[in-house]
């Protein structure tokens, strides 16, 4: 073999190895929570007469429950995931029912302080975060409404940071507030089962896919 071969091997196989780190992963930096190896850490929470739920590779099927449903994920500190500077991805839709379908609960600062980002709760339309200062979503700040259709995919973002938090859906900016100083729990109840890392339905189906962290 030549110079000139030798050189061209070379080039050849330079080329090949930055192409090797190429492919469907997704973009750099973002963990797939629904994906092995971590899918193997989530199971169904504990919740009483909680309806079983569906638990597979990208997806999370949350099938009605009297009233709740409930996966947490048990994995975090495992994985070596954030506290906080963080935030989540996922798309989620309700089936069927008119309440909440695909709420979640998240660790924020710390595994034993977290809330809950509740979309469609209170009748199907209440989307907010439980709770701060004591308060749940229905009675604090981040309170809004948004009529969600049954079957429809929604985009969800949620950003996490030790002064803030602030949530998306299909890119409408839905929750804004300061955390500094405030004190963040969750609501008492079956929800608690789902900490520090799950999602929860009530008296409905909910759906999960594409479910992503990444940190900021």
């Amino acid at each position: 073999m030549n110079a000139e071969m030798i050189a061209r091997t070379i080039v050849l196989l330079l080329a090949a190895a930055a192409l090797s780190g190429c492919g469907p992963a997704g973009p750099p930096g973002e963990i797939a929570l629904l994906q092995p190896p971590l899918l193997a850490r989530w199971h169904p929470a504990p919740i009483t007469d909680g309806g079983k739920p569906w638990i597979q590779a990208n997806e999370l099927i949350l099938f009605p429950g009297k009233p709740m449903t409930g996966v947490r994920f048990e994995g975090w500190t495992e994985a070596k995931l954030p506290l906080t500077d963080y935030a989540i991805t996922f798309e989620a839709r309700r089936v069927e029912g008119q309440d909440f379908f695909a709420s979640l609960t998240f660790p924020v600062r710390s595994l034993d302080t977290c809330a809950t980002l509740v979309l469609g709760g209170w009748g199907g339309a209440l989307v907010g975060i439980s709770s701060i200062d004591d308060q749940d979503a229905s009675e604090n700040s981040t309170r809004s409404e948004q009529h969600f259709i049954n079957g429809q995919w929604y985009s969800v973002r949620l950003e996490i940071t030790n002064d803030d938090l602030r949530a998306w859906i299909d890119d409408r900016l839905v929750v804004n507030t300061s955390i500094k100083g405030r004190k963040i729990s969750l609501r008492p109840g079956d929800i608690e089962h789902c900490a520090p890392f799950g999602f929860a339905t009530y008296a409905s189906e909910g759906q999960v896919r594409g479910l992503r962290l990444r940190r900021l």
